[in-house]
């Protein structure tokens, strides 16, 4: 009798249990907008519908796609970070591939001449210097100056939870940090999109007109599982949650385990012995063709098993004590230490000795006032 009261109960309660639904699954929404347009997806390996790319989706519904714009680590997402990706032609659809991260990061007028729309869609991690966000920057700006619509087909971001770091500074504003936000802003593509446009941020006097077709029965409790890795060096969802602390070790000469089968998940040096765990990166084309520290041993500690997910930068402070204290420079390249900070005072802050308290301190009441100045354009509950 009681599993047959629990069957009728799922019977009668499993349709009232929605399931998620990113923008792009959310066809029906979107179809309209595009329909007898011209169209441009900006788009890489993550625009998944289900099992299907969107640009197929597209193109089985006979929408006139035109070209694809593709950001860092390339269409498929297969190249290295920071390797320069050159136009080209897909060789399954015959379009052409114009590249964001080589001789151009913005698409120029003429790239727009033939399109009435513009559909972003790409997997974001909510970090400041992850550089999608930056892509979206140029491409709502120069949707504003050729008069162009912007669709963005939002998607969780998997840090949605965590605001935290310094906010960066204009001076310091760069491809790796472009706006007045934290390192871990908390907010997804559509909703920064929203507040990219309605700050004034963007280089130009006119405005795009922008949609957002919002993520659908979005819980920002429940803890998000990307379906494909965002790029190569992030596979899973414990290097998704270490990222944004580990990622200034890349202007020291410390190895966050890039050419290893647990990029940034692991850290390590071999000269400074910054823990008991050994790695040796080698060349991984695709990932990292020419890793840090490529076929030595590095020293350091496995993040593996790590069960924060907190902005920590105890193991960054801790490698830099123990760097000053071997006499060893740590801050290899201070400019690119202050672009992914967004400011000088964090590298100056450990340079003078402030612990680790003291430097968290400095920076919330801007968190604070981030906070409220976001709040207008947030899509989602919090």
């Amino acid at each position: 009798m009681k599993a047959k009261l629990l069957l009728i109960f799922i019977l009668l309660f499993t349709p009232l249990l929605k399931a998620l639904e990113v923008g792009a699954e959310q066809v029906q929404t979107y179809l309209p907008l595009i329909k007898d347009k011209r169209v441009a997806l900006v788009v890489n390996q993550s625009a998944q519908v289900k099992e299907q790319h969107l640009l197929d989706v597209l193109l089985e519904k006979r929408i006139d796609v035109k070209k694809v714009f593709s950001p860092e680590h390339g269409f498929r997402g297969k190249q290295d970070a920071g390797a320069k990706i050159n136009d080209q032609i897909d060789g399954k659809t015959g379009l052409p591939i114009i590249s964001l991260y080589g001789k151009s990061k913005k698409p120029k007028l003429t790239d727009l001449a033939d399109v009435d729309v513009i559909i972003f869609d790409i997997q974001d991690v909510g970090v400041r210097f992850y550089t999608y966000i930056s892509t979206m920057h140029y491409v709502l700006e120069a949707a504003a100056e050729a008069g162009k619509k912007v669709i963005v087909l939002d998607r969780p971001n998997p840090n949605i939870n965590l605001i935290d770091g310094p906010v960066l500074e204009p001076e310091f504003q760069s491809f790796v940090g472009m706006h007045p936000i934290p390192v871990l802003h908390g907010m997804t593509v559509g909703e920064l999109a929203k507040m990219i446009v309605g700050e004034g941020w963007l280089n130009t006097e006119k405005q795009p007109e922008l949609t957002v077709v919002a993520v659908s029965d979005y819980d920002l409790s429940e803890p998000f599982e990307l379906p494909i890795k965002p790029s190569p060096n992030l596979p899973n969802s414990q290097s998704i949650a270490l990222y944004p602390s580990l990622c200034f070790f890349e202007a020291t000469p410390v190895s966050v385990g890039r050419g290893t089968d647990f990029p940034f998940q692991v850290f390590g040096h071999n000269d400074v012995k910054l823990g008991k765990f050994e790695f040796t990166p080698v060349s991984t084309p695709g990932a990292a063709l020419n890793p840090k520290l490529k076929d030595t041993v590095a020293y350091g500690q496995d993040l593996r098993a790590h069960q924060g997910t907190e902005f920590d930068l105890a193991w960054f402070v801790g490698a830099y004590n123990k760097f000053k204290a071997e006499n060893k420079v740590f801050f290899k390249y201070p400019k690119f230490m202050d672009k992914l900070a967004g400011t000088d005072k964090l590298r100056k802050a450990m340079q003078s000795g402030q612990s680790l308290t003291e430097i968290e301190k400095s920076w919330q009441p801007k968190l604070k006032h981030f906070k409220l100045r976001r709040q207008p354009y947030l899509i989602y509950e919090r």
